[in-house]
Parts: structure tokens; sequence; C-alpha cells
């Protein structure tokens, strides 16, 4: 019979999801991601325990960590990730809250589409409230200056605070702000720019967190090469070098016939010369530091060591490069050009033992454009949830300095922006105000998880916070540890604004994006076939 036949399009194994069920099964997997972790927002927020298939264990309460420590394996939920690593390497903080409010969005979306109102619609709603949202954000957003040491550090304790650090947050939060004071450019048209790469963080384990200290100067995670070299030089003049101290050996194969036991003298004689020669050239450019980027000849070490300088061997680019910024020192390629002028200077160079290393200390740079973070914490796992931590807390304050402006935390500019967007919605035709008024109410997620992980009564405290912010309290948030609505700006819960924006911007973008999917045509996973031998009696052309 005609019209039987099953016709097959797609390939045996492929899986193809359509129209609503797709879009459920992609806001469903979304959704999951952002319910991860959705319980370690805010101070009150609890930790998690990962161990990767190597059996290696994370416990940390950073947004983005747990995020890339999961294995995803779902598309959507996929996107989802990218938004909390967008969030990381655009701002250094807010990833959880921009995670939990593009499922809050997908949530909202899921109930309007059951509602039968198109995704396109929904789409053009969200993207309309974004746009808004982020306009109302710039009109509560406050000034803040690079000189307002005691605010800068009320923006890296409130980002510490929801970490397992919060018992020392004061230092670090001085830390943080001396090490991007320290490392801060003014631009010509007077505004700042952080370049966090200056910031180095070198972790040691053993001391206590309070042992945390930040170095004007720069860490070098190496020892003196020879163990004559002084382990202490005071008012330093520091040479960094990229070439090797070692004879040269030839580019190509070449062979030296010697018939004469004087000649193998004269052949060593003047391969020390050429050795002594590279250390007299450092000498004489009056340096009693020597960084070195390659290899230094055990003569050489020797020869450097007699003439009472401290060397280092096999230095990394990117600490060269910080020793260039912390020092004022030309980084030189060929050792023969080396001169007074490009010297570095420090007030001292030391070798100092830290827990089972040896490390060169360069310190007392004057003004230095690189600076050096020494972590110290008991455990391996605590010293890298220190590192995270200090990571988050040095991006934000430098995100304050570009930016100069910051809104208020506990929930409190999510639950203006709220209030602001459902008056906006009101002033839209059309569908379109739907949408806007579930983004607003997505937005009341901030502080409702804030409440949920404090152990409060989430409805009864989003009633409160309306309340507050219609009697026109714009900066009243959820004090977790009272479970009060009180003043942010006076419990000096800080954020940039930069932390705020981006969330929303790739909330909804994700949100967006995924909502838009009707079709989802997965092909099953499987090693293509390799070319085909000749098969069992087919023995192909002999001729």
């Amino acid at each position: 019979m005609i019209g039987q036949t099953p016709i097959y399009i797609l390939k045996e194994g492929t899986k193809r999801d359509k129209g609503k069920g797709a879009q459920f099964n992609n806001i469903t997997a979304a959704r999951a991601i952002a319910d991860a972790v959705r319980s370690t927002l805010g101070p009150r927020g609890m930790d998690k325990m990962l161990v990767d298939s190597m059996g290696d264990v994370v416990i940390t309460n950073d947004g983005v960590t747990i995020l890339k420590e999961i294995d995803v394996e779902h598309p959507a939920a996929k996107m989802i990730v990218e938004v909390a690593k967008t969030q990381d390497e655009e701002c250094g903080d807010g990833t959880t809250t921009a995670v939990i409010l593009a499922g809050e969005l997908l949530k909202k979306a899921e109930g309007l589409i059951e509602q039968n109102i198109h995704p396109t619609v929904i789409s053009g709603g969200y993207r309309l409230a974004a746009n808004k949202a982020k306009e109302y954000l710039e009109e509560v957003a406050i000034k803040v200056s690079p000189n307002d040491k005691e605010t800068l550090m009320d923006i890296a304790k409130t980002s510490m605070i929801s970490k397992s650090v919060a018992s020392s947050r004061e230092l670090l939060a001085k830390v943080a702000v001396d090490a991007v004071t320290a490392v801060a450019e003014k631009k010509e048209d007077g505004t700042w720019t952080v370049d966090d790469d200056n910031i180095q963080i070198v972790k040691k384990q053993g001391g206590s967190m309070d042992d945390t200290t930040m170095i004007s100067g720069i860490i070098v995670d190496k020892e003196a090469v020879h163990p004559a070299m002084p382990k202490k030089v005071e008012k330093a003049k520091i040479a960094l070098v990229d070439s090797a101290l070692e004879v040269k050996k030839t580019e190509i194969d070449a062979k030296i016939e010697i018939t004469d036991p004087s000649q193998l003298h004269a052949f060593l004689e003047e391969e020390e010369n050429m050795l002594k020669k590279m250390v007299d050239t450092v000498k004489k450019s009056g340096a009693t530091v020597l960084f070195c980027q390659k290899g230094i000849d055990d003569l050489a070490q020797h020869y450097l060591s007699k003439a009472g300088i401290y060397a280092v061997r096999r230095v990394k680019k990117s600490d060269m490069e910080k020793l260039a910024k912390a020092t004022g020192a030309n980084l030189v390629t060929k050792l023969d050009d080396l001169k007074a002028d490009d010297l570095g200077v420090a007030n001292l160079v030391e070798e100092k033992k830290i827990a089972d290393d040896r490390m060169t200390f360069v310190t007392g740079c004057k003004n230095p454009k690189a600076v050096s973070v020494l972590i110290r914490g008991g455990t391996e796992h605590v010293v890298d949830e220190i590192d995270r931590s200090l990571n988050d807390a040095i991006s934000v304050v430098a995100v304050a300095f570009e930016d100069g402006k910051l809104v208020t935390g506990g929930g409190s500019a999510a639950t203006e922006l709220a209030l602001r967007l459902r008056d906006f919605a009101a002033s839209i035709g059309g569908r379109e105000q739907i949408a806007i008024d579930a983004f607003a109410s997505a937005l009341e997620v901030i502080p409702t998880a804030l409440a949920e992980n404090a152990g409060l009564d989430p409805i009864d405290i989003l009633i409160e916070l309306r309340q507050a912010h219609k009697a026109g309290k714009k900066t009243a948030g959820v004090n977790v540890f009272t479970g009060k609505i009180t003043d942010m700006k006076k419990e000096r819960v800080l954020e940039p604004i930069r932390v705020g924006r981006q969330a929303i911007s790739s909330a909804t973008d994700a949100a967006v994006m995924i909502l838009r999917i009707d079709d989802v045509i997965a092909s099953k996973g499987g090693s293509p076939k390799g070319p085909q031998g000749p098969g069992p009696g087919d023995m192909g052309d002999m001729d």
C-alpha cells in the first residue's frame, strides 16, 4: 500500500522534544541548577561539599565554584552555569544571585506559558523590564570615592560575610582594600582602572587565617640558587634577566676534535671566562639581586655567591612581569645590555621559610604597581576557601573603584526595583505588562531566599519589606541575624552597582534564550564508524 512506508528524516536514536514539552523540560533542568545553589545565598547560607571523580574534595559557598565543579549534562542547565561564569568574570561576586534570578525568571515564565501566553511575548516583556530595572538601579545608586576607605572596606566585608571566613573578614577586607588601592591606576579622563592580575596571591598551608598579610612587593616561590649567597639584602638593586647565565650550546650538531690536553684546558678555561664575564656584567651594573627567568650554570652560581649577589633562577614569566611593576626594573632580554638604569629597587630582599618551602620576599618597594597577598590557613580546604573569598573581595573593591557607584544589599535594591517595575508594568499596554509583573516578582526571590536560609518566614518578611519600601524607605532590607527589616545603609551592607546590573543582564539573557527554544533535537552520541576494511572473502584487487 502506498503511504504506509515510514519516512526517516533524522538518524536512528535521535531524540526530539517539541513545543511545550521541550520548553518545560528546559525550564525544569535550568531551575534544578538554580535550586542547587539557592541554599548558599546570604550570611546564613550553607556550604557544599563537592567530591570529583578523582576523590578531590572542595568545600565552598561560592556559587560559581559549585557550578564549575558539578558535571552538568543537560544543555539548558549548561546555559545557567554560563551565567555564573560570566558574573564571576565581570564582577567576581553575585554569582549565586544571578543564577537564582535566572531560575526564578524561568519559573514565573512557566506559569505564564501554562496560561497560553506566547514565549515571544514573555521574552519581550522581560527585555523591557531588564532595561528599566537597570535604569532604576542607577537612580538608587550611591556614589563612592576611591579615597573612602571605610566604604570600600564595607563592600569587601559584605562580599565575604556569607563565606566561612566571615570571622576574619575585618582583616581580609583591609588586605583587599590595601591591595586594590596599591595597584589602581588613574586614567587621563579621571576614571580609575584596576588590573587584578597585578595582585599576586600566594597560598601556604599552616598558621591561622589571621596570619594572612599583604606585602607591598612580590613573593617569589623560589630560593637562592647557592647556599653561600646572602639570605638578606637590604636596599637591594634588582636586575631582571630573561636570558640564561649558561654557556650557549651550538644550534647545529658540531664536533670538536682535540689532539692535545692543553687544547682541552684552553677550551674549559674559555668556558669559565665566558661565565665569569656574564657575572661581571651583572656586578658592573651595580645589581645586588638577580632574578633570572632561565637557568644559571653551577659555576656562575659560584661566582655570583663570591660577589655577594643574591640570585634566583627559573622564575615564572608572570612573576617577572610583576617584579618589574613592583620594583620599577626593566626586563632585560640580553645580558650584555644590562645597565644601572635597568635596575629596580626594594628595601629588602630576603629568603624566608614558610611551612616547608623557602621563598624569596621582595618587600618595601616604593609605590609598587604590583603587590602580593600571602594566605595562611589551618588546612588545605581552608586556604582554598580564603583564596576564593579574597578574590571576590578584591574584585568587588576593584569594580567599586572603577564605577564609583554602589547599592545597598540584603535584598533592599531588589525589592525597590520590584516596586518600581510593578508601577511601570501598569503604564504599559498589551500582554507584555504581565511579563514585566512576573519579572518584578522574580526579583523578590533574593530577599525570599535570604529569609529562607536564615530560618525566617519568607512571606512575612516579603510583606514587611514591601510595606517599608512603599513608605519610601529605599534602603530597607532583611537583617538575617535579627530577623527584622532594617536600613541596610546604616548596617553597612553595600555592594558595587555592577554586581546587580550584571546579574540582571545575564539572568535575563539566559532566561530569554531558554524560553525561545521550542524544539530540542539531540542526536545519539557514539563513535562514528571508521572506514571499513575488506570483508571476509573480499581480497580486493590483487593487481
